[in-house]
């Protein structure tokens, strides 16, 4: 599988390279996910997140994207974000592409929860007041 899109990236992220990774005329259905930072968490103000990733986060992100095909035998793709981020923008982006709706949207959603689970990311909330927290340590 080594023209899988699974990638650790400092840029900004593309939806449109990620739903053109699995997209293909079989398919009806591409279900493309993006997770974007939003401005609160937990009842405060975030302002921005700073991502880190261990250096093997990307063979890890791989082995997600994989084991999902393997058990599917559809298409996924996925690229998070690391660095300085602010409220708005893209963190990760993953796709997958099946022939119908319902089966796009659930494998996209086991995909979303193993990275969350299973890649080595964490991320520090800065918050309005100053404070900051790191999550997932």
């Amino acid at each position: 599988m080594s023209d899988l899109l699974a990638r650790i990236s400092s840029e900004p992220l593309d939806p449109a390279a990620v739903d053109a990774a699995v997209a293909g005329p079989e398919h009806g259905a591409v279900v493309l996910f993006t997770g974007v930072v939003r401005n609160h968490d937990g009842g405060q103000a975030v302002t921005a997140l700073e991502y880190r990733a261990h250096p093997d986060a990307e063979a890890f992100l791989r082995q997600c994207c994989e084991e999902v095909v393997d058990e599917t035998g559809l298409p996924v793709a996925a690229v998070h974000r690391v660095g300085d981020l602010v409220v708005g923008d893209l963190a990760l982006v993953a796709a997958v592409a099946a022939p119908h709706r319902a089966e796009a949207f659930a494998t996209c959603a086991d995909l979303v929860e193993r990275i969350k689970h299973g890649v080595p990311i964490w991320k520090r909330q800065r918050f309005t007041e100053g404070a900051s927290e790191w999550v997932g340590l």
